[in-house]
């Protein structure tokens, strides 16, 4: 089993307030980071395990090496109130470095897990620099692994799997993305390459993931479907789910703009017939000639004519409010 000293990076920008992961991206990320700490203490009872965040007034250093988990249970619970700002990532992968040289345990690997559900900011987004960064890390033997959820999918795949393909070293950098679904974002990552020689799985059976130092970015989530083919299945099916709903919400929202478009229209129609009705009113008080249509009696007077003028007017009044 691997003997590492872990630094978690953990998202708290105003992003893991988003729903999409129930009961939210924060929840789920914690959970997340349990199951990592808990894997890798049982992994080797030498390793541990620190915690920082990335975001609000800048990346900060939670815990710094334990292998006590409510050191852990601490620093999450008093981070999930106070999320908010954007995610630096180049700044928390640098402090977190400083953390992991000063260990104590010199014999431990390093080993750095980024958690990403923003969209990328700054220098982040930059894949020169991200990449740059990359090839400083494998320079000093430190491993980095990537868990892209919400934005961070959408966002920056490209750039982080550029970060861990320069990054890696023998295969000890991975890239897992996780999109929204049933599934539990932990249950994915510890079926994940990240967790495999934790779990006693050689890198040769994870197949491709094990091969290359994109990792899990291999396969279509992050996952070998031969490992779990029903989470492999069901994430599928969460994928497509998500699809179809936004194409509904599109389609919703083409309608509902088509609809607030044909108001006006018919307002336009009915004013002019208003106009026309006061016309005849005002044509027939006056004593002008006005052809009311083929039904209209050519022997009535006046004053009929202006009856039936606003009746007809009242009439078309009633129907529109109706």
């Amino acid at each position: 089993m691997p003997l590492e000293a872990t630094m978690m990076i953990v998202d708290n920008s105003e992003y893991m307030r988003n729903g999409d992961y129930s009961p939210s991206r924060f929840e789920v990320q914690a959970d997340a980071v349990k199951t990592i700490f808990q894997t890798k203490i049982d992994s080797n009872p030498e390793n541990t395990v620190g915690v920082m965040t990335m975001a609000n007034k800048g990346p900060e250093v939670l815990v710094t090496h334990t292998k006590d988990i409510g050191h852990i249970l601490s620093a999450l619970h008093a981070t999930a109130p106070k999320l908010g700002g954007s995610i630096d990532i180049p700044t928390a992968i640098n402090i977190a470095q400083l953390a992991l040289k000063h260990r104590e345990n010199k014999n431990l690997r390093q080993r750095i897990i980024v958690f990403v559900g923003s969209p990328l900011q700054d220098k982040g987004a930059d894949e020169r620099e991200m990449v740059k960064l990359a090839k400083r890390l494998k320079k000093n033997n430190v491993a980095v692994d990537f868990i892209a959820f919400g934005d961070g999918i959408e966002e920056g795949t490209n750039v982080l799997k550029a970060f861990v393909d320069n990054a890696a070293n023998s295969d000890n950098s991975h890239l897992v993305s996780v999109p929204p679904g049933p599934h539990l974002l932990s249950d994915v990552i510890i079926t994940s390459p990240i967790l495999s020689e934790d779990r006693g799985i050689p890198p040769e059976a994870m197949g491709d993931a094990g091969a290359s130092g994109s990792g899990g970015a291999n396969y279509e989530f992050g996952i070998d479907p031969s490992l779990d083919p029903e989470l492999a299945m069901a994430l599928r099916m969460s994928m497509e789910e998500e699809q179809a709903r936004q194409a509904a919400e599109e389609q919703a929202r083409q309608a509902e703009a088509a609809a607030d478009a044909q108001p006006q229209s018919k307002s336009t129609v009915r004013d002019q017939d208003d106009e026309a009705m006061l016309a005849q009113a005002v044509a027939m008080s006056e004593g002008r000639d006005v052809d009311m249509g083929e039904e209209e009696d050519e022997d009535m007077d006046e004053e009929e004519a202006i009856a039936r003028a606003i009746q007809m007017s009242m009439k078309q009044e009633e129907k529109e409010q109706q």
